[in-house]
């Protein structure tokens, strides 16, 4: 199998979030454990920023951040991805 992603370019004035269409994404912390649970236009979308983020031109220490009133499922913790 084999799926193409455009990645948007990183330009100095941030991240462009892109979602595929109906995608719903929903971490939550349980007894000190991260479960991510996605449907497949979720995790589609997960690995196009993830992809972004990790482009050489982005700064270390820029961070993507997820919650319930932008992106994930009600009932959602925070999601921060980080990049080091």
């Amino acid at each position: 199998m084999e799926i193409k992603l455009e990645i948007p370019e990183y330009t100095g004035e941030g991240i462009i979030y892109e979602w595929e269409y109906g995608f719903e994404i929903k971490p939550i912390i349980t007894n000190g454990e991260i479960l991510i649970t996605a449907n497949r236009a979720g995790l589609i979308s997960l690995a196009r920023q993830l992809l972004t983020l990790a482009q050489e031109d982005i700064p270390v220490n820029f961070h993507l951040h997820y919650d319930s009133d932008n992106s994930l499922e009600e009932g959602s913790n925070e999601l921060i991805i980080q990049k080091i």
